[in-house]
């Protein structure tokens, strides 16, 4: 263990080194939490720079990651690795083996991911949609969103919605409370894109209460656990009444609900073919 009681793991890259970074937090967080830290040392640009970097980073526990595609950059690294750097190549064997399968050559481009193509802008409208549509603004754009998200306050629609719209989904969400009606736009939306977002009672008891303890209020019956009960049953109700495919949230990290939304649009288009 390092002195300052943890290790330093340096991505190096030729690019920002952002998918370094992934991969290396997703790596230590296999360790106890302390164990190690990140740092990112992007933009190397020969192999004179990537020496000094080493060198200057390169203590009695120094471990490098990293994604070069710069042929001269990989080379440098592996003589680096050969006199005693403990480093690993995150994109080489990757790259390498999918050149092998399509008996083409990689491209050789540094953060070619981040292209600003179709793909890029079409992120872009997607979050500008989203934020628009954001918590019931907006209804008349419903019949545009390719995902409409609803559930009662504290069912992680907001965050849900912004994570969507990063993979390229527009996406609206409405609130579902006790005595306000819906939109009557969200009854035309095609029931395949609708999903209903729900937790269990005492999740969001927790959550709401801490909530109201940040903004120090207190709200009538938004953290009591009668009426959350009855504020969920009828979500429930509307949600079957629209045939909504209904998620629960509870315990379970933004990601997880993402996949499960992108899955069951995925089944329906496929079935709709």
């Amino acid at each position: 263990m390092a002195e300052s009681g943890s290790i330093s793991i340096h991505v190096l890259s030729d690019s920002l080194g952002e998918t370094g970074e992934t991969v290396a937090r997703a790596a230590a967080a296999q360790f106890a939490p302390g164990t190690y830290r990140i740092e990112r040392l992007p933009k190397v640009v020969s192999a004179a720079h990537l020496r000094e970097s080493v060198r200057a980073h390169c203590g009695s526990h120094c471990v490098f990651m990293y994604t070069f595609v710069n042929s001269d950059l990989v080379k440098e690294m592996e003589v680096l690795r050969a006199e005693g750097v403990n480093a690993v190549d995150l994109l080489g064997p990757a790259v390498r083996l999918l050149s092998e399968i399509a008996n083409h050559a990689p491209m050789g481009e540094a953060g070619a991911i981040r292209r600003t193509d179709q793909e890029y802008f079409e992120r872009i409208e997607a979050m500008e949609f989203t934020v628009k549509h954001d918590d019931g603004r907006n209804p008349e754009g419903l019949a545009l969103a390719d995902v409409v998200l609803i559930g009662v306050s504290r069912t992680s629609k907001t965050p849900l919605s912004m994570y969507l719209a990063l993979k390229g989904y527009s996406v609206a969400n409405i609130p579902l409370a006790k005595g306000v009606m819906p939109p009557s736009e969200l009854f035309e939306v095609d029931p395949s894109r609708i999903f209903g977002l729900t937790s269990s009672v005492d999740t969001l008891l927790e959550i709401r209460s801490a909530r109201m303890r940040e903004l120090g209020t207190w709200v009538p019956g938004y953290a009591e656990r009668e009426a959350l009960e009855n504020e969920l049953e009828g979500a429930r109700a509307l949600m079957r009444r629209l045939g909504a495919y209904v998620i629960h949230t509870d315990n379970r990290a933004i990601e997880e609900s993402a996949q499960e939304v992108m899955r069951q649009l995925e089944g329906s288009h496929l079935t709709a073919d």
